[in-house]
């Protein structure tokens, strides 16, 4: 059984890393870290999660440009200056690059419960949300305990028709959130509230 302590550590010592070395990812270690993904639960154990692995220079490239382009759209109808929005893409499309490999999380209602009206179809589609969250966590979790540096980007979820035709997705797949990996080239450290802070007790 794993010792407690050590699960602790784990947790605690994870960290959102951004940059990488050159070295590149296995193929069978990548595996790992998604069968670990798949462990997660999920609602009704329908396991909604799919996994998009990019780890070619060429795919990167063509992801990371789309979803700037599409940044820059967003950001100039915000009347974002032009050097904050040149440096905000500049930066995304780096964080993209630059990573050995990425993880693109999809979730796919197909096998959820469908329902006639909009409400239960909603709860449906955030439960699902739900369980695509924690295969996500597995992941961050294996690719620390596996010595690598991982971080999660949220940005497909602002451009997931830019993400799905930049790499003919499946219609069904709709993306959550990017995963980059690779061997860390930084160190960070992290502070959490405090528990009194965020929890309640009822007697």
């Amino acid at each position: 059984m794993l010792n407690p302590a050590d699960f602790d550590q784990l947790l605690q010592s994870r960290r959102s890393i951004r940059r990488y070395t050159d070295e590149p990812l296995s193929r069978e270690l990548i595996d790992r870290l998604l069968t670990a993904a798949t462990w997660a639960p999920s609602a009704h154990n329908r396991q909604p999660w799919r996994f998009v692995v990019i780890d070619s220079a060429e795919t990167k490239h063509r992801l990371a440009v789309a979803m700037g382009n599409q940044l820059r759209i967003d950001l100039s109808a915000d009347d974002v200056a032009s050097a904050i929005i040149e440096s905000d893409m500049a930066r995304s499309y780096a964080r993209i690059t630059g990573a050995p490999a990425l993880i693109l999380l999809c979730l796919t209602i197909t096998d959820m419960d469908s329902y006639p009206d909009k409400k239960r179809r909603r709860k449906e589609w955030i439960m699902a949300v739900q369980s695509v969250a924690m295969a996500g966590q597995n992941l961050l979790l294996a690719a620390h305990a596996h010595g690598l540096g991982a971080c999660w980007m949220c940005a497909p979820l602002f451009c997931p028709d830019v993400v799905r035709s930049a790499l003919s997705l499946p219609i069904d797949w709709e993306p959550q959130g990017l995963i980059t990996l690779g061997n860390p080239a930084q160190s960070r450290s992290k502070t959490r509230r405090k528990l009194d802070d965020v929890r309640m007790l009822l007697d």
